[in-house]
C-alpha cells in the first residue's frame, strides 16, 4: 500500500482533480483487474484505449485515475491528468512495489534465439548451487518450482514488478529473465536493476516493429547500457557476450563503464574467455571441449545441436559471473534436460524421430535443420509456416532455408492471426520453389496444420526425422478473431498412437 501523493512525487502532471492524500492498495492498467482501493491507469494502446473503461474501473472500486484525455468520474474519485500515462506508469509501478529488483540478483538474457533455454540452464546451475531462483520468460514464470502463466516474453511493467515483488517475498535470490527487444523499447523493464546481461545472437525477426536490423540491435543494446549505469544499488555488474555474432560489437560498445561492468566473452571461432574447440553430436547428447583459463574441460550434456552449445556457453558465462566454480558448473550441466517445446523429442516407440521446436525465425529454422542433419541418417521432413501480423520479409527466407536443408518440406499455417493463412503460405512457398530443384527438396502445401503434421508422420520411415517447427510449447492457434486449442506435441502423439 502506498499514498497517492508519494506515488506522484517523481512524476510530472498537468492537473489534479480531487484529494491526493489517499491510500492506494493496488495499481493496474487493466480494468478487469481493478479491486477496491486501486489506482487505474488509462493507457492509449495499439488496440484498446483504457479511457473507455474508466466507468468499469470506478464501479469495481478504483479510487484514483491517471489519464491523458478528459474523463468523467463520480465525486470522491481523484483524477490525475498527465501528458503520457505510459511514462508515468513506468515510474509509478517500480515505486509502488518497492523496487524489488534491487533486492535480488537479476540475470537478463537477450537475443533472437535461445533465451528460454539459456535462462533455464542458468536457473538449473544456480539451484544446484543452493540458491532459490525465479524464471521469467516465453513459456512461463517460475518462483522456485511454482509455475505462473505469462502472456509476453517480458511482462508489462506493472505485471513484471508485481511478479518480482512476489519473488522477493518468496526469498528468491536470483532471477533469470528473458528480456525482449520490445520490452526494452516499450519501457517494460523500467525500474529494474540488472546485474548480469547476456547476449545470445541477433538474426532477422521483428522487423515489422524495428524496421531495420540496426534498430533491432540498438534495442537489444539498451540492456547493456542499463547494466553498466552508475549509481546502482548492487555491485558485481557483468556483460556476457557471444562474440561470434556479427552484432556483438554493438552490445560491447553499449557498455558505459568497463570498470563498473566486467565483460565476459564466449566463442567457437575466436579467442575468448570461454571457448569451445571440439564438438561431437549424437542422437542422445552433445560432447564438447571447453577452454577456460587456458585449461581444457570435457563437457557432456543431454541437449542436442550446435545452437545449444552456444546456449550452454552463455549460461556458463552467466554462472561464472555469479561466482559459481567452473567445475561445479560442468557437473551441474550433466543432468539438465530440455525445455518444453525446444527440440523436444516425441517418442511413442516409432522407428523414426519426431521433434517439436519453437523455431520461428530463419536462423532458428536453420539451426534445427542442420542439427537434424548431424544426428540422422535418413530423410529430414519439416512441417513449418510463418505467423500472421508479423515480419513478412522472413517468410520467403524461411522457405529457402527449408528447401536447402530438408528432403521434404510441408508448408502449413502457424498463427495466422488476422491475415489470410493462404496468403502467408504463398509467400513462404515462393522461397521454397526458389531452392527446391537446386537442393532436390520435395515440397507440399497443406494449410491445415493438423493435416500437415499427420502427413509428415505418415510418410516418415526408419531413421527419418520429422521436425514440427514454429509453435513449440504453445497449446493454441490464433485464427482471425478467435483462439483455439492446438498443441503440436499432442497432435504428433495422436497420429503416432494411431
Amino acid at each position: 500500500m502506498k499514498n497517492l501523493q508519494e506515488l506522484l512525487n517523481d512524476s510530472s502532471y498537468i492537473k489534479i482533480i480531487g484529494n491526493v492524500d489517499k491510500d492506494i492498495i493496488d495499481i493496474t492498467a487493466d480494468s478487469r483487474m481493478v479491486k477496491e482501493g486501486s489506482l487505474f491507469i488509462c493507457l492509449s494502446g495499439y488496440h484498446v484505449d483504457g479511457h473507455k473503461y474508466v466507468s468499469e474501473a470506478v464501479e469495481k472500486g478504483a479510487v484514483a485515475i491517471i489519464a491523458e484525455k478528459k474523463i468523467s468520474v463520480p465525486e470522491g474519485v481523484t483524477v490525475v491528468y498527465v501528458k503520457n500515462t505510459r511514462t508515468v506508469m513506468e515510474k509509478i509501478a517500480p515505486l509502488f512495489f518497492d523496487y524489488p529488483s534491487k533486492s535480488m540478483r537479476m540475470i537478463a538474457v537477450t537475443g533472437t534465439n535461445g533465451k528460454t533455454t539459456t535462462t533455464h540452464i542458468i536457473s538449473h546451475i544456480l539451484k544446484k548451487a543452493g540458491y532459490k531462483t525465479g524464471v521469467i520468460g516465453t513459456i512461463h514464470a517460475l518462483i522456485g518450482d511454482e509455475e505462473f502463466e505469462t502472456h509476453n516474453t517480458t511482462p508489462d511493467v506493472i505485471d513484471l514488478q508485481r511478479l518480482l515483488y512476489k519473488m522477493k517475498k518468496a526469498k528468491v535470490t536470483h532471477v533469470c529473465m528473458e528480456v525482449s527487444s520490445h520490452s526494452l523499447v516499450l519501457g517494460r523493464v523500467e525500474g529494474c536493476e540488472f546485474d548480469t546481461a547476456v547476449f545470445s545472437n541477433l538474426t532477422e525477426d521483428h522487423l515489422d516493429f524495428h524496421k531495420t536490423m540496426i534498430n533491432y540491435a540498438n534495442a537489444k543494446a539498451k540492456l547493456f547500457s542499463m547494466v553498466s549505469e552508475e549509481g546502482q544499488v548492487k555491485s558485481n555488474k557483468n556483460a556476457c557476450i557471444n562474440i561470434d555474432d556479427d552484432y556483438s560489437h554493438i552490445m560491447i560498445d553499449a557498455i558505459k563503464d568497463r570498470k563498473l561492468c566486467k565483460l565476459h566473452t564466449s566463442s567457437m571461432n575466436r579467442d575468448a574467455e570461454l571457448k569451445v574447440i571440439s564438438t561431437e553430436f549424437t542422437g542422445k547428447n552433445t560432447k564438447f571441449i571447453c577452454v577456460y583459463k587456458n585449461k581444457e574441460y570435457p563437457v557432456t550434456v543431454k541437449l542436442m545441436g550446435r545452437f545449444n552449445v552456444y546456449n550452454i556457453m552463455a549460461a556458463m558465462s552467466a554462472a561464472i559471473s555469479e561466482g559459481i566454480d567452473f567445475n561445479f558448473i560442468i557437473k551441474a550441466l550433466t543432468d539438465f534436460t530440455n525445455v518444453p517445446g525446444r527440440f523436444e523429442l516425441i517418442d511413442e516407440g516409432q522407428e523414426f524421430s519426431v521433434v517439436v521446436d519453437y523455431a520461428h525465425t530463419p536462423d532458428g529454422l536453420e539451426n534445427i535443420l542442420t542439427t537434424a542433419r548431424e544426428i540422422t541418417t535418413g530423410k529430414i521432413i519439416v512441417v513449418f509456416g510463418c505467423g500472421g501480423d508479423r515480419d513478412p520479409m522472413k517468410r520467403p527466407i524461411m522457405g529457402r532455408i527449408a528447401a536447402k536443408y530438408s528432403d521434404i518440406a510441408i508448408v502449413t499455417s502457424d498463427n495466422p492471426r488476422t491475415e489470410d493463412p493462404n496468403s502467408i503460405v504463398e509467400q513462404v512457398v515462393k522461397g521454397v520453389k526458389e531452392n527446391a530443384e537446386k537442393y532436390n527438396c520435395k515440397y507440399k502445401v497443406l494449410v491445415d496444420r493438423r493435416s500437415a503434421i499427420k502427413e509428415a508422420i505418415e510418410i516418415a520411415r526408419v531413421n527419418d526425422i520429422v521436425i514440427i517447427a514454429g509453435k513449440g510449447h504453445e497449446d493454441y492457434q490464433i485464427l482471425k478473431n478467435k483462439t483455439i486449442h492446438f498443441d503440436d506435441r499432442e497432435e504428433a502423439r495422436r497420429v503416432l498412437r494411431g
